[in-house]
């Protein structure tokens, strides 16, 4: 963001995603493996609103990127045993809906319920929001899971995927990585292979 680079950079403030996505890093949370009272610079970490609403509310930044912002950190370092702290996140969550996974599948009718992809450290362009990564998971015919795929790749740009964002689940579950997820219903990805 700070070097211009993100496709986000110069949208703070603007609707970058569905009015219903919510997404916060709340390292407070005590649930999360995420959670941590301090950030890498021993700061107190809070609750940062990255998205509110489907408007792009805030930054994440340590005390070096905040100060070439112009603005005060956000408590978001995070570093190694032998590095300088970066900006990252404690434990992101994705605010989650009320629906259950079968209206999910009853909005979506066709389609496919992903259940995990891989590829992503070499699939994603951080500048561009293009993305590009094996998938797998279950067809959904009907409104009904169907019979599972994979060695699939989904495809479109971060940008456009956060815009065709409809319906989101209120099944919230924390990941391994310490993130908090819930089922979501996007259109408009691209699908090829099994």
């Amino acid at each position: 963001v700070i070097k211009g680079r993100s496709p986000f950079a110069e949208r703070l403030g603007e609707s970058i995603a569905a009015a219903a996505l919510q997404l916060v890093d709340d390292p407070t949370d005590i649930d999360s493996l995420g959670a941590d009272n301090h950030d890498g610079e021993g700061l107190a970490t809070r609750v940062n609103s990255i998205i509110e609403n489907g408007v792009l509310s805030k930054f994440l930044h340590n005390s070096y990127t905040a100060r070439r912002a112009g603005e005060i950190s956000t408590a978001s370092a995070v570093r190694g045993t032998r590095s300088t702290p970066g900006v990252g996140l404690h434990a992101l969550s994705l605010v989650p809906g009320t629906a259950t996974r079968q209206q999910l599948f009853d909005e979506v009718g066709d389609g496919i319920f992903i259940r995990g992809v891989n590829g992503l450290h070499s699939g994603v362009n951080p500048i561009s929001g293009d993305f590009s990564v094996g998938a797998y998971g279950h067809r959904i015919a009907g409104g009904e899971l169907g019979e599972p795929f994979r060695e699939a790749t989904i495809a479109s740009t971060l940008q456009r995927m956060l815009l065709d964002i409809g319906a989101i689940g209120g099944d919230f579950e924390f990941l391994p990585n310490g993130s908090g997820m819930a089922s979501i219903v996007i259109s408009g990805i691209a699908l090829s292979g099994s």
